[in-house]
């Protein structure tokens, strides 16, 4: 089961969980969640100009359930720190299709949740790596690092 996979089946409880009647009547489809393209910045180190965090997206996908929207990112933040050796890894050994994969999980990852400045690292270092470009995959790394810094400083 996915890291996030816990989250997405909640039961009513004491701690406040919702259950459907306290939910916002819906169609029966799910909305469909906003992408994130790689265009919408320049990348060159980290995306300073950049949403860290676009809280309305965590917030529509929570249905805004505050104790869910902090837990949801803790393990988006915890996830993408796991992975981060990983993309390590496939770099120093010149394992670039490994390494676009892992970038492409955490760009999903991310883009769905709303880490809109990671998701658009993410995005250039998986398109490095399917150009076979590994110093600049080691950069986006880096910048990556510090995305997941600023997502850390992120209070809801």
């Amino acid at each position: 089961m996915p890291i996030f996979g816990r989250w997405t089946r909640r039961s009513n409880s004491a701690s406040g969980a919702k259950s459907k009647a306290d939910l916002p009547a819906r169609s029966g489809r799910l909305p469909i969640p906003k992408r994130v393209l790689p265009a919408q910045t320049e990348v060159v180190g980290t995306c300073d100009t950049t949403v860290v965090l676009d809280r309305a997206q965590l917030s529509e996908v929570t249905l805004e359930d505050e104790e869910l929207m902090r837990e949801l990112l803790a393990a988006l933040i915890a996830d993408t720190e796991l992975q981060m050796p990983l993309l390590a890894v496939a770099i120093r050994a010149s394992d670039l299709q490994q390494c676009a994969r892992l970038a492409h999980y955490c760009k999903g990852a991310c883009a769905n949740v709303g880490a809109k400045a990671a998701a658009i690292v993410l995005a250039e270092l998986e398109r490095s790596a399917k150009n076979g470009a590994p110093e600049e995959c080691r950069r986006q790394l880096a910048a990556l690092a510090t995305e997941v810094d600023r997502l850390r400083c992120e209070r809801i």
